[in-house]
């Protein structure tokens, strides 16, 4: 063919890759993932496998505070659905993935009094999955008119999350894991980190040997003055040593480490890393590292209302100095919050999210893949976009 034909090739192939990149791009719903076309190759941030929503369509207009667990069957999410936070009508709901899509979110379980109490409707909050070593999947949820005065709720199912027990109320002063997983400690017992918000923002920490039957619990690790701190995220550094993070009213991430399994807790103290007073959530990496999923954004006023854009991923060798690695969502005045974070067998990582209050986003994304940079003073680097 001669020149003519070349060029025609040429304007060709341009179109494609151009009606690749448009449709790929339309399809995850977000320009801002900066992907680029190189020799014919459409790639996404590094490390960034996936990107999809959960559901495109469901009863509900409203959602929030989502949970991940894997079982022997595939991945399990859920989170709050309904009219709108805190509405009576706000139930647990939950979708399963298999054979590489999600299914149907299901009602699980809601607030509905027993026919013929007389008791009122209360919203459910907070979902939180936990699938024990060999046994059930555990849901741990809360219920009551506000996270003031609600209480802790417990689930399990024998497979995967198809059916379900009935539900159970935890013991009195017992909330179960407030926002974020459990983890698993030597000794086979779980460790909840939890909070209260009835006398201040305080954190305080459950532990159970039989997957929320019995319980006992910390006392508040801080007053809830000098950091008001709520929904930690665990993590191991080594030995018996745990550290927590999570949310506050200061502006920043707190950390609280424990040299003794979660028996006793030092000092709190304030990262770097700025928080809206939004949701995170945290895990230890099966090669040592610590990754965390968190709005990247300047600290709000002492109620709700900060920004909850860009939602961002970084990672760290030892808890404190941590390093920019992805940004999850970036849209100015969008809400992108209430992250939830898992490794599963095969090393990949999971994250599902709130995608402005409207549907359940997850990602997957391979940590071997991730090129951190260092942000020394807490400020996100243009070159991690």
């Amino acid at each position: 063919m001669g020149a003519g034909g070349g060029s025609l090739r040429v304007r060709v192939r341009a179109g494609i890759l151009a009606r690749m990149k448009t449709e790929i791009m339309g399809l995850m719903g977000c320009p801002l993932l900066m992907l680029v076309v190189s020799a014919g190759v459409i790639r996404a941030g590094e490390g960034l496998e996936s990107r999809e929503f959960i559901y495109e369509r469901a009863p509900f207009p409203s959602c929030h505070a989502s949970t991940l667990a894997e079982t022997s069957t595939g991945l399990v999410a859920a989170w709050f659905g309904g009219t709108e936070e805190k509405h009576p009508d706000v139930g647990i709901w939950m979708a399963r993935k298999e054979g590489g899509k999600w299914s149907e979110p299901v009602e699980v379980a809601n607030g509905a009094p027993a026919e013929g109490s007389g008791d009122k409707r209360y919203p459910t909050w907070n979902p939180v999955l936990f699938q024990s070593q060999g046994g059930p999947l555990v849901l741990f949820y809360k219920l009551g008119p506000s996270p003031e005065a609600w209480w802790g709720m417990r689930m399990t199912s024998g497979d995967g999350g198809k059916t379900w027990s009935r539900p159970e109320r935890l013991p009195d002063g017992m909330i179960g894991p407030v926002k974020n997983k459990p983890v698993v400690l030597p000794d086979g017992s779980l460790l909840c980190g939890s909070s209260t918000e009835d006398d201040g923002w305080r954190v305080h920490f459950e532990r159970t040997t039989d997957l929320g039957k019995t319980w006992s619990r910390t006392a508040a690790v801080h007053d809830g003055k000098a950091i008001a701190a709520i929904q930690p995220s665990i993590l191991f550094t080594g030995g018996d040593g745990l550290l927590a993070v999570g949310r506050t009213r200061n502006g920043k991430i707190f950390r609280i480490a424990s040299p003794d399994a979660g028996h006793h807790w030092g000092e709190m103290g304030l990262t770097n890393l700025p928080n809206p007073n939004s949701g995170t959530d945290a895990v230890t990496l099966k090669d040592g590292r610590h990754l965390l999923v968190y709005n990247h954004a300047p600290g709000s006023p002492p109620r709700w209302g900060g920004p909850r854009s860009p939602l961002n991923v970084a990672v760290s060798e030892d808890g404190l100095v941590w390093q920019a690695a992805l940004v999850l969502e970036d849209e100015k005045g969008g809400e992108f919050s209430y992250p939830a974070v898992l490794q599963s067998a095969d090393g990949r990582v999971h994250v599902t999210w709130t995608w402005k209050r409207q549907r359940i986003r997850y990602a997957v994304i391979d940590p071997a893949r991730l090129r951190p940079v260092a942000m020394p003073d807490g400020t996100w680097p243009s070159a991690v976009r």
